[in-house]
């Protein structure tokens, strides 16, 4: 932090014209200790300002103009500690969780400004390091290696229109095919309407792990409680199921979708089934109840890659066609990768003849077609397993082709049988 003026902590004020400005700038220069340097006019006055480098505070509104998670860490690579302050009507959870999803730890509402001084002071305090920690043990090689950080991963978000083509089969089976490659993935259940990545795999759940991070989420906890969320099924693959039932997708508010996908990407590759529908009903992000499809939206807007998935059949491909168009039109950037699910003879059509529709609509990174193969599916689905674990199958082999087109083609050394395991450790409540 810096040194400020005279030892005191300096202040850089950011309100976006909010009513409770004037009363936290009196509160702040009544309070020894603490020197207001500057009211800035936005987002972007505060971070040149913070740039400077004489200031150790930023005390924002929350919902600021451009307040995001990049402007964050701009103040924090400063040395500057940001306190936001929620504006009224917000609840307390929904604000916690917007300032968490930003990486802003110190919140309070407008109401609250009386311990505004206090919390600024705490803020610019630097952490202290643990007390009382034991030595670490030193060999005679010196001490050991420290463990490396799990590699980051990408976020691949499987999803299809209305009409049931395959996305939970998809995104499962390519969520297998990761881990028995030895990638850490997870693999996240956001569909609002139908989740059934528990069902389909066999997970016996007393607690839905999506609710259990939006409970976390909510009080700040879900980067430390992060593992208590995740069902293990194999050493590399993890799950976090769904919603029980679809009436409750209320409990998982704006943000949460976001901030999981953020945090589990960190350890690994994220698999994420989502819902058909692209519809926002343009909810606020701080107000108190979410859009019924926001998990979906949320999921899209945090993929680095899109896989959409649609049935060979006539009104599969229809249904294809006008998705496709629809969530280019909602991420433009996003690379798509386009699936055709249960691809069969008797439908007439050769996969040149299918390429040659898709192409006809939009613009998509590579085109993969997955067999019909009833056989294979309806034993995984009966045994409660994964594709891989039902051993070398044309839909194993079309879904092992779409892997390689995201991450590279397998060691042959890394393909093996992934095991299934169901979980028997119950979630935070």
């Amino acid at each position: 932090m810096p040194v400020g003026v005279g030892g005191a902590t300096v202040v850089l004020v950011v309100a976006a014209g909010a009513d409770w400005e004037s009363a936290a700038i009196g509160r702040l220069n009544e309070t020894a200790g603490i020197v207001v340097l500057k009211r800035c006019v936005d987002v972007d006055d505060l971070l040149a300002a913070a740039a400077a480098g004489q200031s150790d505070v930023a005390v924002l509104a929350l919902d600021a103009p451009g307040l995001d998670r990049s402007a964050v860490d701009h103040l924090h690579q400063h040395g500057v500690a940001p306190v936001a302050v929620a504006p009224a009507g917000v609840p307390d959870e929904a604000a916690r969780l917007r300032a968490t999803r930003i990486g802003i730890r110190s919140v309070l509402a407008e109401a609250d400004l009386d311990v505004l001084p206090r919390t600024v002071i705490a803020a610019a305090e630097p952490a202290s390091e643990p007390s009382g920690a034991a030595p670490e043990p030193v060999g005679p090689d010196g001490p050991p290696p420290a463990e490396p950080p799990p590699a980051p991963g990408r976020v691949v978000v499987v999803w299809g229109p209305p009409g049931s083509p395959g996305r939970t089969t998809l995104a499962t089976g390519l969520a297998a095919e990761l881990a028995r490659r030895n990638r850490r993935t997870t693999l996240v259940d956001a569909d609002p309407v139908s989740a059934s990545v528990a069902q389909q795999l066999g997970v016996l759940d007393e607690v839905s792990g999506l609710l259990s991070a939006a409970r976390l989420a909510s009080s700040g906890d879900l980067e430390e409680g992060l593992p208590s969320v995740q069902r293990a099924l194999d050493r590399q693959l993890t799950v976090v199921t769904g919603l029980p039932r679809p009436d409750r997708w209320v409990e998982v508010r704006p943000g949460v979708v976001e901030h999981l996908l953020g945090l589990a990407s960190a350890q690994g590759h994220v698999v994420v089934d989502t819902g058909p529908v692209l519809e926002d009903d343009g909810s606020g992000e701080l107000g108190s109840r979410p859009g019924r499809h926001q998990l979906t939206l949320e999921a899209l807007d945090a993929a680095d890659e899109v896989i959409v998935v649609g049935s060979a059949d006539p009104v599969g491909l229809s249904r294809l066609a006008r998705g496709l168009v629809e969530l280019r039109e909602r991420l433009p950037g996003t690379p798509v990768r386009v699936v055709v699910n249960r691809m069969r003879t008797s439908l007439g059509w050769s996969e040149r003849d299918v390429a040659g529709m898709v192409a006809g609509f939009v613009r998509h990174e590579s085109l993969h077609f997955v067999p019909d193969d009833r056989v294979t599916v309806d034993r995984a689905l009966v045994t409660g397993s994964t594709l891989v674990a039902q051993g070398e199958a044309p839909v194993v082999r079309a879904i092992a082709a779409v892997a390689d087109g995201l991450v590279g083609p397998a060691a042959p050394a890394t393909v093996g049988r992934l095991r299934r395991r169901r979980a028997g450790r119950g979630l935070l409540r």
